[in-house]
């Protein structure tokens, strides 16, 4: 691991790095037990993700935790993964603070229950002075809904004249993103094996490197991101341009 470590680029490191984190399903079922023991064990894959991420120098990390379509999944795993949302947010306080990182949360945050909400704003205050890395969790979250969402708020000024319609840009749009205090994601990582974008950050991937791995999330681990970082840093990142044109501004 530490070989993988050492390898890695620290001046080209992603600033923002964006995970789907998949297979907690399928994980506990290879181990013959009910999905919410996948979901159990997930949690400690997240840690080392976000210890991992601070320690070489990942500004921005944002988890898909869970999307407007997981409410669709059976009653007692969603009562589960809020269960233990609430759990690992009083937990993981202390990580936090240690590792410096600012807890952040987008989605239709509204919707979740009482309990868990009191305890995202709670860490969210807590957290807010931390400056080594900015942790977001993607609760209630689906990237179409949050794109309905800026099209009905631009209308609305537009309607009250508070914004001409010539006004409206790529950064006008940005500035009413749940994400509009994040940059845009440098590196996609889904795990299990699929490969989807699930409705997560599609404007916000615009230009994004995707990596798929076959590892399931709660086997996911440091030398898992460090393999995903060494991958993106061997890509050539074009944003539209030629290859010629990149060399120019690298010279």
């Amino acid at each position: 691991m530490k070989d993988l470590k050492d390898r890695i680029n620290k001046n080209r490191v992603p600033k923002h790095v964006a995970i789907i984190m998949d297979g907690n399903g399928r994980w506990a079922k290879q181990q013959g037990k009910a999905r919410v023991f996948g979901h159990k064990n997930g949690v400690t894959s997240v840690r080392k993700s976000i210890e991992a991420a601070a320690e070489i120098g990942i500004q921005y990390l944002t988890l898909y935790a869970f999307s407007t379509e997981n409410w669709n999944r059976p009653k007692l795993e969603v009562k589960t993964l809020m269960s233990l949302l609430v759990s690992s947010l009083k937990k993981e306080l202390k990580t936090l603070q240690k590792n410096n990182i600012k807890l952040n949360a987008i989605g239709n945050l509204e919707y979740l229950p009482k309990k868990a909400q009191i305890e995202l704003a709670d860490v969210i205050e807590k957290t807010k002075n931390n400056s080594t890395l900015t942790l977001t969790l993607a609760l209630n979250y689906g990237s179409r809904e949050e794109i309905v969402n800026v099209i009905k708020n631009i209308s609305k000024k537009v309607v009250n004249k508070q914004l001409d319609i010539e006004e409206i840009s790529e950064k006008i749009i940005n500035n009413h993103l749940y994400t509009f205090s994040l940059p845009d994601v440098d590196l996609m990582i889904r795990t299990s094996g699929e490969k989807r974008i699930s409705n997560f950050l599609l404007w916000q991937i615009a230009y994004a490197e995707l990596y798929f791995t076959d590892t399931l999330w709660p086997d996911f681990r440091e030398e898992n991101l460090y393999t995903a970082i060494i991958d993106y840093q061997n890509r050539e990142r074009r944003f539209g341009k030629t290859s010629e044109q990149i060399e120019k501004l690298n010279e």
